[in-house]
């Protein structure tokens, strides 16, 4: 990881005045590069300092996320493996709410790609889906900007209470709804039988 983060470094320093537009490419590039993005958002902390590490990683995970949206709509197909990801991993009927999506972002096993997946599935339009897409972008990129370089200095118990307060959260922000099946709703009670009189 130091070296993939040594690499990043020398690239985007070597473009100069052009850096932050690099760093933004460098978002959009990433899913081919196989880098994570919590590495990306923590070179970006180091290069340009909290604020613009944070907005520059804002911006590219927001184009990243649009392009991943109209290519979805465009090609379906194109995306298989990322819907059987989410069938594999989530089954066919989850509905997550936008803050558990922004909670899930923020743990690096998850992909990137099958949250915004999840997003689509819970936005009616393009608008609702890019509002969403920065709501749940907003966490992932102030965090690993502004903390990502002392993440490395974490010992595992603070890591342990920080996916602990992750889980109470992501659990909080859960939708709040019973459904019952319409068979089990009206379901005719044992030992009392309908008289037609």
């Amino acid at each position: 990881m130091d070296d993939t983060m040594t690499l990043l470094f020398v690239f985007v320093e070597s473009t100069g005045v052009l850096a932050p537009a690099a760093f933004i490419l460098l978002h959009l590039l990433r899913p081919f590069l196989l880098i994570p993005v919590q590495v990306i958002c923590i070179v970006g902390g180091i290069l340009f300092g909290a604020l613009f590490g944070t907005l520059y990683s804002l911006i590219g995970l927001s184009c990243l996320s649009i392009i991943f949206y109209f290519l979805f709509k465009k090609m379906p197909s194109t995306f298989k493996k990322v819907i059987n990801l989410k069938e594999k991993w989530l089954g066919n009927k989850v509905n997550f709410t936008i803050g558990q999506i922004a909670i899930l972002r923020l743990i690096p096993i998850i992909n990137f790609h099958l949250l915004s997946l999840c997003i689509i599935e819970i936005t009616r339009n393009f608008r609702q889906y890019l509002k969403s897409s920065i709501v749940t972008n907003i966490p992932l990129a102030l965090f690993y900007t502004v903390f990502g370089q002392f993440i490395r200095e974490f010992t595992s118990t603070m890591i342990l209470v920080i996916l602990l307060s992750l889980t109470l959260l992501f659990y909080l922000l859960r939708e709040k709804q019973v459904i019952i099946k319409w068979n089990e709703f009206f379901k005719p009670k044992v030992g009392k039988a309908y008289s037609g009189e």
